[in-house]
Formats: C-alpha cells, sequence, structure tokens
C-alpha cells in the first residue's frame, strides 16, 4: 500500500489548485456578475470530459514577480463538446487578476500546441488585468509566443476568442487573430489603452463600456462577432457555432439532423416586386434554411449585409446577403470587410457559401471614396475569386454595376447562379440610365415627367430582365421563388464533391 500521505499532498494541492484565489476572491468575481475559471469549463464541455492538464504550473517563488499559487492564474486543458475533443485556456481572476506572467503564457502556449498538432479547435476564454507588470519583459515576450501560434493555426483550427472580463493592452491581439469572438454584456472589455491612459495623454474621460465594451465593438468596431447576457449564455452560444465547424480543415463540416421545411412559397408575400420598397432578408432566409438552424453572425455591425451559419438539409452552409431594409442593401466599407472575412473563413474550413445578391452597387460619396471603398470592396472580390469551396448565387432583385460583379457573379468563380423573374442586373438602375441615355430626348418633351416613365419601363422591360443574362450564359436558370429551396438544395448536393485545386503559389496578395 502507498503512504497515505502521498495521496494526501495530491489530494490537497488538488483543492488548492481548485480554489484559485479563495472564497473571498471568488466571492468578489460573482458579486460582479462573472463565473470563476472552472465554472466557466463546467459549462462550455460534455458533463465530465474537461481534463486540466499542468494543474500545478507556477511562477518559481525566487524569480521576479513569482505568485506561488498554483496554475498561476490560467486553467488550461481539453474535453469534449458534442462528443468532439476541443482543447481550452480559462484566465482566472481570481488569481492575480488572471494577469499573464511568464508561466501563465506557457501553460496557453503548450496547450495551443498540442490543439494544432491533434488538430482540434481552440477556445481561450479571456479575463486577466493584462501583462504582470512585475514580471516585465518575461510578460511582454509570453505574449509573443501565443500571437505566434494563433497565426500558424490560423485556417488550420477554428480558434474562438471568449471575452468574459477585461482583456486590455498587448492581449487583445490574440482574440483579433481568432476567427471569432464572442463578448457579454455587462462584463466584457477590450481595449489597446484604458480609460486612465487615455485620459493620461489626451485628457479624456471616458469609462471603459464606452471605450471597449461590447456595445461598442457590436455596433462600431466590428471586432466582435457574438455578444450575449452573461457567461452561461455565451458558452452556450460557444457550444452552438462549434456545432457547425468541422474540427480541421482537413475534416469536413458535421453533418446533423435537421428538420427541413420549405418555406419557399412565402416568398412572394416577403419581397415586393416594387424595387424601391425595401424587405428583411433574414425573414428569406428563414424560408429556405432548415427549421432554426441560422445563426447569424455580427448582427448588429453593417448591417446593410448578413452573414451567417445555416444548415441545408442537414449541411452547414454560409450565407452573405444583402439587407434590402439597411441603406437599400448598398455595399460599403464596413460591409465588405465582414462579408469578406467571413467568405475566407468559410473557404479555410470547407464550408459552402450562398449569396442573396440584392443591392443597387457600392456606397457614393467622399466619405466613402476617402476612406478607401476601392481597398476594401477589392476584398470581397479577392474573397470571392480566391474561394474554391462550392459558390452559389440568388439574385433576388438588383444586381447593378460593381455590385453585381462582387457578389460571387459567374465570372467571379460561381459555380451556380441563380435568378428570380424580377431580377433587375444592369451597369445601373433604370432611372440613372434613362437620365444619361435619353438627356436630350427628355429636354426636349413637352412632358418630361410623363416620358422619363415610360423610357425607364421601355428600358427595364428590353435590357433589365434576367432572360438576357440567362441568354448570354451569366445566369444557369430563371426560378420561381416557390422553387427556392429546391433548387439551391439540388445545386449544393451536386458539389458536394467539389475539390480545392492544388494551390501554384504561396498564397494571393489581398488587399488589406
Amino acid at each position: 500500500m502507498w503512504n497515505s500521505e502521498v495521496l494526501e499532498e495530491l489530494r490537497e494541492r488538488r483543492r488548492l489548485a481548485a480554489a484559485g484565489g479563495g472564497e473571498a476572491k471568488t466571492a468578489k468575481q460573482h458579486a460582479a456578475g462573472k463565473l470563476t475559471a472552472r465554472e466557466r469549463l463546467e459549462i462550455l464541455f460534455d458533463p465530465g470530459t474537461f481534463i486540466e492538464i499542468d494543474t500545478f504550473r507556477q511562477a518559481s517563488k525566487g524569480s521576479s514577480g513569482g505568485s506561488g499559487y498554483p496554475g498561476d492564474g490560467v486553467v488550461t486543458g481539453y474535453g469534449e463538446i458534442d462528443g468532439r475533443t476541443v482543447y481550452v485556456s480559462s484566465e482566472d481572476f481570481t488569481v492575480k487578476g488572471g494577469t499573464l506572467g511568464a508561466a501563465h503564457s506557457e501553460k496557453i502556449c503548450h496547450v495551443m500546441d498540442l490543439a494544432l498538432a491533434t488538430k482540434s479547435p481552440f477556445i481561450s476564454i479571456n479575463d486577466s488585468g493584462g501583462a504582470r507588470i512585475e514580471e516585465g519583459i518575461h510578460s511582454i515576450a509570453g505574449y509573443s509566443g501565443i500571437f505566434l501560434r494563433n497565426t500558424k493555426a490560423s485556417g488550420v483550427i477554428p480558434q474562438i476568442a471568449v471575452i468574459l472580463g477585461p482583456c486590455a493592452g498587448g492581449a487583445c491581439y490574440s482574440p483579433a487573430i481568432c476567427d471569432f469572438i464572442f463578448m457579454t454584456e455587462k462584463t466584457s472589455y477590450m481595449f489597446i489603452t484604458g480609460p486612465v491612459v487615455v485620459k493620461a495623454s489626451i485628457h479624456e474621460d471616458v469609462t471603459s463600456e464606452e471605450l471597449g465594451g461590447a456595445e461598442i465593438h457590436a455596433n462600431k468596431s466590428g471586432n466582435v462577432h457574438f455578444v450575449y447576457s452573461d457567461d452561461r449564455e455565451c458558452l452556450l452560444g460557444v457550444r452552438r457555432l462549434l456545432s457547425y465547424l468541422p474540427r480541421s480543415c482537413d475534416e469536413p463540416a458535421p453533418f446533423a439532423e435537421t428538420k427541413t421545411v420549405d418555406g419557399s412559397d412565402r416568398i412572394e408575400e416577403i419581397v415586393p416586386g416594387n424595387m424601391r420598397l425595401p424587405y428583411n432578408v433574414k425573414d428569406v432566409i428563414e424560408t429556405f434554411a432548415d427549421e432554426g438552424t441560422f445563426l447569424e453572425i455580427q448582427k448588429d455591425f453593417a448591417r446593410n449585409v448578413v452573414i451567417g451559419l445555416m444548415r441545408l438539409d442537414g449541411y452547414p452552409v454560409g450565407i452573405v446577403a444583402n439587407q434590402p431594409q439597411v441603406a437599400a442593401g448598398t455595399l460599403d466599407i464596413d460591409s465588405s470587410d465582414k462579408a469578406a472575412r467571413f467568405i475566407r473563413f468559410c473557404d479555410c474550413f470547407g464550408i459552402p457559401v450562398l449569396t442573396l445578391a440584392d443591392a443597387p452597387g457600392f456606397m457614393p460619396g467622399r466619405s466613402q471614396e476617402h476612406n478607401g471603398i476601392i481597398r476594401h470592396g477589392a476584398k470581397l472580390l479577392f474573397a470571392y475569386a480566391e474561394a474554391t469551396v462550392p459558390k452559389v448565387t440568388l439574385i433576388m432583385r438588383k444586381a447593378y454595376g460593381g455590385a453585381y460583379i462582387a457578389l460571387n457573379s459567374k465570372y467571379m468563380g460561381a459555380d451556380y447562379v441563380f435568378a428570380w423573374p424580377i431580377s433587375q442586373i444592369a451597369v445601373m438602375g433604370p432611372e440613372g440610365a434613362v437620365d444619361i441615355l435619353y438627356r436630350k430626348q427628355l429636354k426636349e418633351s413637352e412632358d418630361p415627367e410623363s416620358e422619363r416613365d415610360r423610357l425607364v419601363g421601355e428600358y427595364e422591360k428590353k435590357y433589365l430582365n434576367p432572360y438576357i443574362g440567362a441568354e448570354c450564359g451569366y445566369i444557369d436558370d430563371v426560378i420561381a421563388p416557390g422553387e427556392t429551396r429546391e433548387v439551391l438544395s439540388r445545386a449544393f448536393a451536386s458539389l458536394r464533391e467539389k475539390r480545392r485545386g492544388a494551390p501554384e503559389h504561396r498564397h494571393g496578395n489581398i488587399p488589406l
């Protein structure tokens, strides 16, 4: 028999590790509306599957800034989510404010290396005061190792950052390299320079919420992809997202049994035939997506474009759709960036892309031009052209000018392009075209307004109908709204065996 004192010491060390910073600090964490590092893992993983590693790792008590706490402010390990292995780091704010020192960063780097080696998703749960000041360069260097691994893993395994407390300074760049960022409404903050630094440097009073709260990142910066009310709902949201994603770029996205209800017969009620009237494109998506499977991403940022994941016949599909309810679905700087990065994500992990086009063009104006709409719009063009996954486009109504080209048109590499019979494809809208083409005729007319209306009608009938594009091979088929789900289902099914061609170069140089 082993000496009982040996096993008792092990139990005591595990108890101390699980206790984190102690009861008082745990109570303070709860009072702030936050769960502890280990409580979060109990929600994230399937029950009883989490295995902790580097449990007793800590900074040496004799070293500069040594904490003496087991775990050194971060819990690392692996477990199962819906039966699939996932690696995780969960910062413990009850231990030294979750600050990052050498041991802390080495634990995270170790678990990231394991995630990449096993081709498994990696989740980082951030709740930290930032770099541990007393460890100096050791702390700063620790972030470098994390950023390097984030970059090496990009496009190989899904990486998800969950901000459940402060994430300040250099720590922000790890989430920024990840594929998705989650935050909570009241307890998450992310900023390069905190309120104290802002006030000291530019003499401006600003709160943490105003500088880098969830609302700011969801609406203005576009840095965050999902926002939830509290820790529990946020972590359940992470589980849901992962259900659409493969474990790595080498595996297919997971199939799931779903309820498939065809609501395409409702499309004519949702989408007005009058091009000037708006509608909610999310209502259209719900008519053909498997029931309850549409998951919108970045829903509060660049709302003129909707992106998200859904299932079609149980298989994940990425969606990029113009939103006529917001700026008529016009493309601009932010929506181009939003859509382009999502398309590249889908391409990384073999998720087919469906584009729902209804856009009058790119946003005009001095602000857009001066802030680089050409460069940002080129990102969207580049992302579509570079993507090798199955790509299907449905032109719903307007597809004018550069927007037609940029929204996965046939010669940009779309596998299939379909159009509803009311769709209009042209260099510009009929009103603008008539004003240019018939300017002299309108000026000489006795009734310019009536003449203009007549010419617009003639122009629409002669030049804007989708059959012109179909005759020239730019459109594969013109379909009735009621056929939408069936057509999309068959199209993606036919492309399921599509394979990526061998790359002839390292990578292209996307405009950034």
